[in-house]
């Protein structure tokens, strides 16, 4: 929809399937922006464990016929929903992965923001050459970092993931031949790397568990984590207690949202605005937790 379109109904109803996905800062973030716009947003938590393609495609139908401008979509639907779209943007069908459902005109059209939005995030970790960069997991997320770290021209990305078939998969996903390679395990996908990123939920809370031994950190490591719930996770609280350089979840959060409220609207969000927001939810949440 245009900004005239938009300006002229100022409202904007948007949100997130997934599960479980009560943690998300994803309705702060959307509604503020939208308000910062003139808008009157609602970003509507959909959550529903467990559902099968028949459960998806229902849910599809609904935000086809009821309004909404789009959806955010995350774990574990970012791969299911794909079969089920009218559309795909290029870069969502080159790795089958989607985090945001554009509605326009009936028909729902799938896009991956989690890759442009890690591209933001990552890029000032990376060196001018030679970046060697351990992927773990394989699922939509790690999709998602995969593509992103190609498009940043990093050309040393080992996947590894617990189910084998996975990894493989997305290795022979990204075009340019010799760019990812299938990692037989963590301790060789860490083998001479410059980075480590987490892209599976292994530390999302209730879950403290770490995705890497900690004996396999050190301060020439920098490591990335896509989970913000906790902010500072297991992985990288041990990743700072060895010296290394940590990016915890909060940019991949803005940006991805950015760029999904971008696409929904057609209008650029405040990035400063959304980052206040998620702030403001992420205190809260802390608070809480230590208070109980």
């Amino acid at each position: 929809m245009s900004k005239r379109g938009y300006a002229a109904s100022k409202k904007l109803l948007t949100g997130l399937i997934g599960a479980p996905i009560a943690h998300s800062a994803s309705p702060a973030m959307h509604e503020r922006a939208a308000e910062a716009l003139g808008l009157r947003g609602h970003y509507q938590l959909i959550e529903v464990a467990g559902a099968d393609a028949d459960g998806l495609r229902m849910m599809l139908e609904g935000v086809r016929r009821l309004g909404f401008a789009g959806v955010n979509v995350t774990y574990p639907y970012k791969e299911a929903v794909v079969p089920l779209l009218d559309e795909l943007a290029p870069g969502a069908a080159a790795m089958g992965a989607v985090n945001t459902v554009v509605v326009r005109d009936g028909r729902l059209t799938g896009h991956n923001t989690d890759t442009t939005g890690f591209a933001r995030a990552v890029a000032p970790l990376l060196a001018p050459s030679g970046n060697a960069v351990a992927v773990i997991g394989a699922g939509g997320v790690g999709k998602a970092i995969a593509f992103a770290l190609a498009s940043l021209n990093v050309t040393d990305i080992r996947v590894f993931d617990s189910e084998p078939a996975r990894a493989e998969t997305l290795v022979s996903l990204l075009a340019a031949p010799g760019v990812a390679r299938l990692a037989s395990s963590i301790e060789d996908a860490l083998q001479g790397a410059t980075g480590l990123v987490n892209g599976t939920p292994v530390g999302m809370l209730p879950n403290r568990g770490m995705p890497v031994p900690a004996t396999l950190l050190h301060e020439k490591l920098w490591v990335a984590d896509a989970v913000y719930s906790p902010l500072i996770t297991p992985l990288l609280a041990a990743a700072q207690a060895k010296g290394a350089r940590i990016m915890t979840g909060r940019e991949l959060a803005i940006y991805q949202a950015a760029d999904a409220f971008e696409l929904f609207t057609g209008l650029a969000p405040s990035t400063e605005v959304m980052g206040e927001a998620f702030d403001e939810v992420m205190a809260a949440r802390s608070s809480a937790y230590h208070a109980a």
